[in-house]
């Protein structure tokens, strides 16, 4: 049945359905950035508050800044913007529709309709899923100013072309016209993501309009969050799963049986009651999130890379592999869990062996390749925190280090087997031209400060990380795996 509002009713049993009427819901969020995490986890959460009488002039208006989004916006709108989501239990699967999206701003170059939606005093949410590298961070994770985008923004402030620059412009018409700010809310993998948004959206702000900027800094808010829940992207096996459950679904999602948001409760204009749907409130984000970046992310980063190595497709069959299994568990037990505290009701090691059968979930068909993907921003900004940790505390670092030069070679963009991986990087030419100088002269890679800041320049790293590299070119992955795990 083709999934619509007028189809809802008649969905097939065991399909569940909104038990709200979508005609009561008005907008109150607008998110920026509609991909397959955001529409099963903060939507999710929203939706399952609808269902209880709450939140209902806080629904969502869905939007995105590049020309390609203008695919998705089609495909929800065609189905009134509901999803299905398919939760992939491993003893079983059930599906959900969800209904708190109600529309999809038109996307334009100038950014116009966005910039309207937000100046509307209404809208007292603005989040963003815009990936972990859409931020302008330079190397030293300050504001990057001289972005190319940035200084586009900057030198056409009425028609900007990132979802920053619009923001700025939309803040600045609510205070012309006393609406009053909106909340900031970033819902990407980083750590101190609200910390990071703002630095962005209030440094975009000062180089055009000082006074704004100060304006924004003292009224907008910007909360901390970690968010959790493991989302495959969705492909032809998605699209014939959800027609099994009898719906025809455009882009339909699928999610591990696992979910967590935890979020600092610093919202300027207002906030649905997330906590009433299983979010949690708390002062300390911090610890949360570097438990989760820090296990969960840096974690992921060490098996897709190796597993990209010995063309092992999906994060579950890394996990079944024992040689890319026991890198895991030795760099999370001896190597990261060191530099991560426990947090209420976890310890690191708890931690570790619920990701170890999270990744395993075999019905969860995440690719390697997707969590190998922008590796430039995820070895950045989940794997070489650790390694500085590492560095500075004299504690064990090998693993970490084997991971890196595993990264080395996956960006010479070619498998073990022969096939070639395509690029999967915003930066791959450079990594790639990199990649192929290290392959003789290791230090070339760990020179590109770009990535590595000054962990080049550590001569307990730079040793580390070319005897890994000499040895994975000579005798190959699975041998420098044997030597780490014998270690």
């Amino acid at each position: 049945m083709k999934l619509n509002l007028g189809t809802l009713a008649d969905l097939p049993d065991g399909v569940r359905r909104p038990s709200y009427d979508r005609s009561d819901l008005s907008a109150g969020i607008v998110h920026i950035g509609l991909g397959n995490f955001h529409r099963a986890h903060q939507a999710w959460y929203l939706h399952r508050l609808m269902d209880q009488g709450l939140a209902h002039d806080w629904a969502i208006l869905g939007a995105g800044v590049r020309p390609a989004d203008s695919a998705q916006r089609e495909r929800l709108l065609a189905q009134d913007c509901l999803t299905t989501l398919i939760e992939l239990d491993p003893s079983s699967k059930s599906a959900e529709v969800t209904g708190s999206m109600i529309g999809f701003i038109p996307i334009a170059a100038d950014n116009a309709p966005l910039i309207a939606h937000m100046t509307e005093p209404a809208i007292r949410i603005v989040a963003l899923t815009v990936t972990e590298g859409g931020y302008y961070q330079s190397s030293a994770g300050g504001f990057d100013a001289d972005h190319p985008d940035i200084q586009h923004d900057v030198s056409n402030p009425a028609a900007p072309m990132t979802a920053f620059g619009a923001i700025v412009v939309a803040l600045g018409k609510r205070r012309a016209a006393g609406a009053g700010p909106f909340t900031c809310q970033s819902c990407d993998n980083l750590q101190g993501n609200g910390e990071i948004l703002h630095q962005t959206i209030v440094g975009l702000a000062a180089l055009s309009d000082p006074d704004l900027a100060q304006w924004i800094d003292q009224n907008v808010t910007f909360p901390n969050a970690m968010v959790d829940c493991i989302v495959p992207a969705t492909g032809p096996a998605e699209l014939a799963l959800v027609r099994e459950f009898g719906v025809e679904d455009a882009a339909p999602v699928t999610h591990e049986n696992f979910r967590q948001w935890v979020i600092e409760d610093k919202f300027c204009a207002g906030r649905p009651d997330w906590d009433k749907a299983g979010a949690t409130f708390t002062d300390d984000v911090h610890a949360f999130e570097a438990m989760k970046l820090r296990q969960l992310n840096a974690g992921h980063q060490i098996i897709a890379t190796p597993g990209e190595l010995l063309s092992v497709e999906t994060i579950a069959g890394t996990m079944a592999h024992p040689l890319i299994h026991g890198l895991f568990r030795k760099i999370q037990i001896e190597e990261i869990v060191p530099h991560v505290v426990a947090v209420s009701g976890m310890t690191p090691m708890d931690y570790v062996d619920l990701i170890d059968g999270r990744f395993a979930n075999p019905e969860i068909r995440d690719t390697t390749r997707r969590v190998a993907f922008d590796g430039s921003s995820r070895h950045a900004g989940f794997l070489h925190p650790i390694l500085r940790d590492a560095l500075s505390g004299d504690t064990p670092m090998d693993g970490l280090a084997l991971v890196e030069a595993l990264w080395a070679r996956m960006c010479y963009g070619t498998r073990e087997d022969g096939s070639v991986i395509a690029p999967n990087d915003p930066f791959w030419d450079g990594l790639n031209a990199a990649a192929q100088t290290a392959k003789d002269t290791p230090q070339a890679w760990i020179d590109q400060k770009q990535f590595y800041g000054t962990l080049g320049q550590n001569a307990r790293f730079a040793e580390s990380f070319k005897r890994w590299l000499d040895l994975i070119w000579r005798d190959g992955t699975e041998a420098a795996l044997r030597d780490y795990l014998k270690s």
